[in-house]
């Protein structure tokens, strides 16, 4: 982008150029003025919001919109309104001061030792081990990093990162799911395994089958759950009819405690299921489950310019990843 008062000549549309901003000599405040326009609507108050005089935001406009070759607004007699040119170019012109916004904070970042805010989405296996081991170990080499942790299904993670609100994600990216403009970089299957209070009588049972699991009372994630289809199909799969005394929940606090109190089994992911064993909170029964999760990775948005301390976070969890998976 260009601050000289040079007036390019109109861009054709011989070829798509990724530098035709150059060849226009865009400047700033044109893109400055495109957001003061959409945010006012009239061109009188855009220039003062830009501390310009009408005139000069009119013919800063008009340079636009003559190299453009387009309208990017209908002049009408209370305002303004963008035409889809315009509602484009606005866009564009939002993303492109946000990113050289987020660019000082990271060379400020940068200069006063890695700093600033990340903010990433996970599922409960990786927020278990995987997670929790990256964030250690860049804390040790940048304490002042501040790191946001959400924790949902991968369908709400999924969301958030495709309107910005993570810089990436650890889960997974089911069949119906919106994917365009992600990336997808597998890390780990998730199988899952059936836990009860430490001392549920199954829990030291020798040659546990499937059968035996089936009279019992269970807790299960609700129906329509990823993981309730896939217990439900298991037992299926094993002419056996799925167990009809259920509770269904998702909140651990309600899980564990219900648990502890009745003959109640409940199933989740294996490596979550450790993490609680080592608490001798929950047990894990000895029966190998022919059911499990569908792999998990790590989603990043195609294109999207991580800040240093993302990038280094990222980094770290793909280095825990080595080791764990």
């Amino acid at each position: 982008m260009d601050d000289d008062d040079d007036t390019a000549a109109p861009l054709t549309d011989a070829s798509p150029n990724p530098n035709w901003f150059l060849r226009a000599r865009l400047k700033t405040r044109q893109l400055l003025l495109l957001i003061a326009l959409d945010d006012e609507r009239n061109i009188h108050r855009a220039a003062e919001v830009l501390c310009m005089t009408q005139p000069a935001a009119s013919k800063q406009l008009k340079d636009l919109e003559d190299m453009l070759d387009v309208k990017l607004f209908e002049r009408q007699p209370r305002g303004m309104t963008p035409t889809l040119y315009g509602e484009t170019m606005i866009r564009h012109a939002r993303m492109a001061l946000t990113s050289l916004s987020a660019a000082h904070e990271d060379i400020v970042a940068l200069k006063h030792g890695l700093s600033g805010q990340v903010e990433v989405g996970v599922i409960m296996t990786p927020a278990m081990g995987l997670l929790p081991r990256a964030i250690a170990r860049i804390k040790q080499q940048a304490p002042r990093l501040r790191i946001g942790v959400h924790m949902e299904s991968s369908k709400v993670l999924l969301d958030m990162l495709q309107r910005g609100s993570l810089d990436f994600m650890i889960g997974r990216i089911l069949e119906g799911d919106t994917a365009g403009g992600l990336h997808y970089e597998e890390l780990a299957v998730e199988p899952v395994c059936a836990v009860a209070r430490v001392d549920h009588p199954l829990v030291k049972a020798d040659n546990l089958k499937l059968a035996e699991l089936a009279a019992l009372p269970w807790v299960l994630p609700p129906p329509g759950s990823v993981l309730r289809h896939r217990w439900e199909l298991m037992f299926r799969r094993a002419a056996l009819d799925p167990p009809a005394d259920v509770v269904d929940t998702t909140a651990l606090l309600l899980i564990t405690a219900l648990l502890q109190h009745t003959d109640a089994l409940h199933v989740m992911p294996v490596e979550v299921a450790r993490y609680y064993a080592s608490l001798k909170v929950l047990a894990i029964l000895p029966i190998e489950l022919p059911c499990h999760m569908d792999a998990f990775g790590i989603i990043t948005r195609e294109g999207h310019l991580m800040s240093p301390g993302a990038r280094q976070l990222l980094h770290e969890v793909r280095l825990v990843a080595r080791d764990l998976y």
